[in-house]
């Protein structure tokens, strides 16, 4: 038989037996065939199998003895004799273990001036203290006794809200019922608050989106404001009943000025049209910015809304903390930043257009306009101002809870 012929068969045969074999057969039966072989045949056999030529060797040695020692256990589906192999690391170095888990968790099972308390707990780090306490260890073997010990990365999960009001899960009943008792009426109830600002420009945006393959888009490096483009300020309203919403793009400042102009353009070209025979509304809103339950501006521009509608404005604050169980934040706003993953917003335009394309199965429909007017911040609103809002607070948690009518002309 030839050299090739010779190569190609062992080969087949060995594609097809090595599935089968244990670590030792598959070293005994490379052995077999090298010795069939004849001369050269360690190297043919290597080259065929991909093993290598010291396996090759010891499967020869081992063939030897066994036939000079008939009488000792011949099992080939043992690798190794018992015992063999590369002991554990803890076993020749018992406190190992115990070193490592005090270096990863100081304060509950170690000592909280640990080395690395105030320092990444990569594995490389762990290894190097380790080393300096005497015990030989390499990046990788603390990797895997970190997970024999029951340890994997994970991330921080946000679940602390801090401390909570008093008041406050008795605060989420009555926004409920107020919001049935509007909807029951056919009086519109409505979500508002603002989101993060933007970046406008060629910046990095958050996720991905199809392009050619090997063609991404090109954005800054870093994410300084473009003193020219400025920033979004995007102020939305969400109607619970209807489904829809709207959204206003401000260039300047999110002030209580602001958080009701976007209700005003809401009203004009949606509300109005939705609820005709409105004669109140109902705001839910978080207890913070602009549209603060502590701000007098926000008040005092809802007075002047309810002037010029004539419509009576009930307002429901959401406690302190709970700004995320506002609907708007998950029926309306995250929508909007799945719509323009991956984008770079370089434009005021571009954020409209795709504010207002945001779609969802369930029938979500979003309109949205820029807003180009300046805002003044640090506006002082004199007692006198306030005392001329017809504001009444309701029995429960007043401050959370009001209503604005309007003034007779």
């Amino acid at each position: 038989m030839s050299t090739i012929g010779s190569f190609e068969t062992i080969r087949n045969k060995y594609e097809a037996l090595s599935p089968l074999m244990s670590e030792r057969l598959r070293r005994l039966w490379a052995a077999c065939e090298a010795l069939t072989a004849g001369r050269g045949g360690i190297s043919l056999v290597a080259r065929a199998t991909g093993l290598s030529r010291h396996t090759i060797a010891v499967g020869i040695d081992e063939l030897g003895t066994e036939a000079e020692k008939p009488a000792r256990s011949n099992r080939l589906d043992h690798s190794r004799r018992s015992g063999g192999g590369r002991q554990r690391v803890t076993q020749h170095d018992p406190t190992l273990g115990q070193d490592l888990e005090r270096l990863v968790d100081p304060l509950t099972r170690g000592d909280p001036q640990s080395p690395l308390r105030w320092t990444c707990k990569s594995t490389r780090k762990l290894a190097e203290q380790l080393q300096r306490q005497g015990h030989r260890v390499s990046d990788r073997t603390v990797a895997k006794l970190l997970r024999a010990q029951g340890y994997s990365l994970q991330a921080p999960r946000k679940t602390k809200e801090g401390a909570s009001h008093p008041d406050r899960d008795a605060q989420f009943p009555y926004l409920n019922a107020q919001v049935v008792v509007f909807q029951r009426r056919g009086q519109p109830v409505i979500s508002v608050d603002a989101k993060k600002k933007e970046l406008v420009g060629d910046f990095n945006n958050g996720g991905r989106e199809w392009q050619p393959k090997g063609s991404p888009e090109q954005v800054r490096v870093y994410d300084f404001p473009d003193q020219t483009l400025g920033k979004a300020i995007p102020y939305g309203v969400y109607d619970l009943t209807a489904h829809v919403g709207w959204v206003s793009v401000g260039i300047d400042h999110d002030t209580a000025r602001f958080a009701v102009e976007t209700l005003r353009r809401w009203w004009q070209k949606m509300g109005q049209a939705s609820y005709p025979q409105a004669r109140e509304l109902l705001i839910t809103a978080d207890g913070g910015g602009s549209n603060s339950s502590r701000s007098r501006l926000w008040k005092v521009a809802l007075q002047e809304f309810a002037d010029e509608t004539g419509l009576t404005i009930s307002v429901c604050h959401f406690p302190p903390g709970t700004s995320k169980w506002n609907k708007i934040a998950h029926r309306m706003f995250c929508y909007l930043s799945s719509n323009w993953r991956g984008r770079p917003l370089e434009s005021l335009e571009i954020i409209v257009n795709l504010i207002g394309e945001t779609t969802t199965t369930t029938g979500l429909r979003i309109q949205a306009e820029l807003d180009t007017n300046r805002y003044d911040t640090g506006i002082a609103v004199s007692d006198q101002d306030l005392a001329a809002v017809r504001l009444e607070k309701a029995t429960f948690r007043g401050e959370w809870n009001y209503t604005i009518s309007a003034r007779s002309v």
